[in-house]
């Protein structure tokens, strides 16, 4: 049995696999549509989400399965005092694999522990989110045609931005990438991830605080929003929310074929006279998260359909 705790859970190969298998559902959904018949996913979300809880329950009905869960603690024994392991033991009785969103950095790691069924990070704390780099991986690879010699340029909450940390740790495996890191001062990447993951690697690397300085060199731009949520106290992040904004005069500055991430949702960041360059691809992106949960899902089962 195997969980997914961090995109690095993943060789290189066995990330190739997953991403051409998102790819073959993508083109051929009726193959899918009955292959995880009579299989139930949990959704186990201790904190707020659109798009990751309903893409795992879309992902799990298009494969013919069914869903159960919770979408916030207060709707769980959690309320009640119940622990995480203790909760993981019940679900593990009533589903086949779960999902499971935390504030708590650790906390699906503590479940996997405890589990007996799969367990997938759906998102812990300021931590890790893999299932979100796996949709931008995918998102990437289908639309630019590779995952290597790019420069990346990672802009807004880069210090609290758990898509951001997974994204770098996935992204350095492969060969000629580079990164432009583009935030304020108060926002800057965490220590660890310059230290023990850049440097340390000797991944190539600039940090910088005007998108405007970064955006003609990149091959693609990953927006972040300033998360509310992880903030302290609520005049930094007043001051710091409006800090990036991605307008139509700014984008003017990029490549023709530079494409825009961002992992949702959305503040104010993005500006939506944006939204119909076709260099603006989150919404795609979106729709690529159901694709690479299907085929996570039926890679953790470990079912195969020829």
């Amino acid at each position: 049995m195997r969980h997914l705790m961090s995109p690095l859970d993943l060789s290189v190969d066995e990330l190739d696999e997953l991403l051409n298998l998102a790819n073959d559902i993508e083109k051929h959904p009726e193959k899918y549509a009955h292959a995880c018949d009579g299989k139930k996913l949990a959704t186990c979300f201790y904190e707020p989400s659109t798009r990751t809880r309903l893409s795992f329950e879309a992902a799990m009905l298009n494969l013919g399965g069914s869903v159960l869960g919770f979408a916030s603690a207060d709707s769980s024994s959690a309320a009640k005092g119940e622990s995480v392991s203790d909760t993981i033991r019940i679900i593990s009785c009533y589903a086949d694999i779960c999902a499971m969103r935390h504030p708590k950095e650790g906390a699906p790691l503590v479940a996997s522990q405890k589990s007996q069924i799969p367990v997938i990070n759906a998102g812990d704390g300021g931590h890790q989110h893999p299932t979100q780099t796996l949709t931008d991986l995918l998102t990437i690879r289908s639309l630019k045609g590779r995952l290597d010699n790019m420069t990346i340029g990672l802009c807004g909450d880069l210090k609290f931005g758990r898509t951001v940390h997974s994204l770098i740790n996935a992204l350095i495996r492969y060969p000629g990438i580079r990164f432009v890191l583009i935030s304020p001062e108060e926002l800057k990447i965490p220590s660890y991830i310059r230290e023990d993951v850049l440097k340390a690697k000797q991944i190539p690397f600039t940090e910088v605080e005007r998108l405007e300085d970064a955006i003609p060199e990149l091959d693609v731009l990953y927006m972040n929003r300033v998360q509310k949520e992880r903030f302290f106290n609520e005049e930094d992040y007043v001051r710091l929310k409006d800090f990036y904004i991605l307008t139509r005069e700014k984008l003017s500055l990029a490549r023709e074929d530079m494409l825009v991430l961002h992992p949702l949702p959305r503040v104010n960041e993005i500006s939506v006279e944006v939204d119909d360059d076709p260099r603006a691809v989150y919404f795609k992106q979106a729709q690529y998260g159901v694709y690479v949960r299907m085929a996570l899902i039926l890679t953790l089962l470990g079912i195969s359909v020829e």
